[in-house]
C-alpha cells in the first residue's frame, strides 16, 4: 500500500549515525521543504533523555555536521522532535514508545540502527505493542548479519512482522548522486549502451580507498574485516549497478530483478584471484599513523584490505575482469569506477609513428562527484614530422553537475524516499542474499587454504601482491 508517512521513528537516535547523518538529512530537507510540515520524528536510544535535552543534543549534532549556509532552519526543524528512551532488549517500554508516537494520520516510517543482536527483539517490541502494522514501513540499516546463515535469520525475524514491500533495506551509497547517474549514463545516452559489452570492454576496476583507521569502530571491524564490511554491500551493489541487463522501467521492481540476475552471475573466486591485507605503521599525508594491531591493541589475523578479480558468467560480460579493491589507510580517499575499453582495432595513424590509447570512463563517487571520459586527439601543429596524437580528457565536473544547488548527504534521499515509500534505491532480500553467498564462498576458500592477510605500510596502496593480481594479465590500478 502506497502511502506518505506522517511520523517517522529513528532507532538508535543519540549514535554517531545519527548526529553526522540522520539529523542534518532530516533538517536538510525540512529546510529545502521536502517533507511535509505534518510530519513528526521521534527519537529513541537507551540514552535517559526528555523531549528537551534531546533537542538540546540534537542542536548540538546539527551545528556540528551541518555545512555552513544550511544551519539557518535549525530552529524550526528542532519543533518536529520528541523523545522516549528505551531499552530494545526488553519488550518492557515498547508501549510507553507507541504512546509517544501516537497514531499517525497516513502512515508510520521506521528507520532501524541498532546492533544486530537487536533486531529481534526489536521487531517482536514492535509487534507486540502495535507499531508494525499495515500503514508502517521500516528502514533497516547495516550490518543485517555477518554471513548467509545470519543474514536469513535477521530477515525470517523481520518478516515475521513486515512483508517484503515494507521493508526497506539501505545501503548508503545507493543514495550517492553520482551511482545513481550511473543508471542515466548507461541508458539515457545512446553512445555508451550499444558498446556496454565484452566486445568493446576490456575490464573494469571498482576502487573505495580509505585514510582512516578504526576510529570508533574497533570491536565491529575486527569482526567483520574489508570484506564483509564494504564488499558485501557497496562494492557488489556498484559491481551490479554497472553490469545490469536495462531494465523494461524505472521502478524498484524491474531494477531490484536485473540487479540479482547479476549477482547471481557472480562466479566463485578461485585460488590466485584474491589478495587479503592488513595495515602496519606508516604514514597518512605526512603525519605518522600506527598500524592495526597497535590501534586494536592486541593481535588480529582481519583483513583491512582486499583486491578481488570477479567474473560475471554470462553473455554481456563473458571473459571480462572486474577487479575490486578496497582498504583501509590507503593513500587518498577515493571510490570510483574505472570502464577500460579495448584498442581500436587498426590505427591508421601508426604509419606515421602515432600512438593511439583506448578509451577509459572514469566515474569518481567520492570524494568528488565527476565523470571523465578520455578520448584520442590530434596534437596541434603542421605535422611536419608527422601527425601526433594526444589522450585529452571530456571532463564533467563542474560544482552544479552532480549536485544541484547543495551537495546532498546521502542520507536524504534514502530517507526522502522511505518516507514516501520509493524502494528504488533499497536492497532486496534475494539481493542481501546473493551477495553473502557468494562472499560466505571466498571466506569458506580463505579458511581452507589458511590464508593470512599481508602486511602493508600505512599510505601505500596495499600488499604488492595486489599490483601482481592486474599487472599479469597486463592491467595497471587506476591510481
Amino acid at each position: 500500500m502506497s502511502f506518505t508517512a506522517d511520523r517517522l521513528l529513528v532507532f538508535g537516535a543519540t549514535g554517531d549515525l545519527a548526529q553526522r547523518m540522520l539529523l542534518p538529512s532530516l533538517c536538510a530537507l525540512d529546510a529545502d521543504e521536502l517533507i511535509d510540515p505534518k510530519l513528526t520524528i521521534v527519537g529513541t536510544a537507551r540514552s535517559e533523555y526528555d523531549d528537551a535535552r534531546y533537542r538540546n543534543f540534537a542542536r548540538a549534532a546539527l551545528e556540528k555536521y551541518l555545512p555552513e549556509g544550511r544551519k539557518s532552519g535549525i530552529a524550526t526543524f528542532l519543533n518536529r522532535l520528541s523523545y522516549q528512551p528505551l531499552d530494545a532488549s526488553t519488550a518492557a517500554g515498547f508501549d510507553r514508545l507507541a504512546r509517544k508516537v501516537g497514531e499517525p494520520e497516513n502512515g508510520l516510517a521506521i528507520f532501524l540502527s541498532t546492533a544486530p543482536s537487536l533486531f529481534e527483539p526489536t521487531i517482536a517490541g514492535l509487534a507486540a505493542s502495535g507499531l508494525a502494522g499495515e500503514h508502517v514501513r521500516i528502514g533497516l540499516e547495516k550490518p543485517l548479519g555477518n554471513d548467509l546463515a545470519s543474514s536469513r535469520k535477521i530477515n525470517d525475524a523481520v518478516a515475521g512482522a513486515f512483508p517484503e514491500q515494507r521493508i526497506f533495506r539501505i545501503d548508503h551509497y545507493l543514495g550517492k548522486e553520482t551511482v545513481q547517474n550511473l543508471l542515466a549514463l548507461r541508458f539515457a545516452n545512446l553512445m555508451f549502451e550499444p558498446l556496454w559489452n565484452a566486445a568493446y570492454i576490456d575490464h573494469v576496476q571498482i576502487t573505495v580507498a580509505e585514510t582512516v583507521g578504526l576510529e570508533s569502530r574497533a570491536d565491529f571491524y575486527d569482526g567483520a574485516g574489508a570484506l564483509r564490511d564494504m564488499v558485501q554491500n557497496h562494492m557488489l551493489q556498484l559491481l551490479a549497478l554497472v553490469a545490469m541487463e536495462p531494465p523494461v522501467h524505472y521502478d524498484s521492481t524491474a531494477i531490484r530483478d536485473e540487479k540479482v540476475k547479476v549477482l547471481r552471475a557472480l562466479r566463485p573466486i578461485s585460488a590466485g584471484e584474491s589478495v587479503t591485507g592488513q595495515y602496519r605503521a606508516g604514514a597518512i599525508g605526512g603525519k605518522a599513523v600506527p598500524g592495526y594491531d597497535e590501534e586494536l591493541g592486541r593481535d588480529s589475523a582481519t583483513e583491512t584490505f582486499v583486491a578481488l578479480k570477479a567474473h560475471l558468467d554470462n553473455w554481456r560480460w563473458k571473459g571480462v575482469p572486474f577487479y575490486l579493491r578496497t582498504g583501509k589507510r590507503l593513500p587518498r580517499r577515493v571510490t570510483e569506477i574505472v570502464v577500460q575499453f579495448r584498442c581500436i582495432p587498426h590505427s591508421i595513424f601508426a604509419g606515421n609513428g602515432a600512438r593511439t590509447k583506448p578509451n577509459r570512463l572514469l566515474i569518481g563517487i567520492q570524494p568528488e562527484e565527476n565523470v571523465t571520459l578520455s578520448l584520442m586527439a590530434k596534437v596541434p601543429g603542421l605535422d611536419r614530422d608527422g601527425i601526433g596524437l594526444r589522450e585529452v580528457p571530456l571532463d564533467i565536473a563542474m560544482p552544479d553537475a552532480f549536485t544541484g544547488t547543495h551537495r546532498r548527504i546521502a542520507y536524504e534521499r534514502l530517507l526522502l524516499d522511505l518516507i514516501e515509500g520509493d524502494q528504488t534505491l533499497f536492497v532486496r532480500r534475494d539481493e542481501v542474499e546473493a551477495q553473502w553467498e557468494w562472499i560466505d564462498a571466498i571466506r569458506a576458500g580463505w579458511d581452507k587454504d589458511a590464508l593470512e592477510p599481508r602486511p602493508y605500510t600505512a599510505g601505500s596502496w596495499g600488499p604488492s601482491a595486489a599490483i601482481a593480481l592486474t599487472e599479469r594479465d597486463g592491467v595497471t590500478w587506476h591510481e
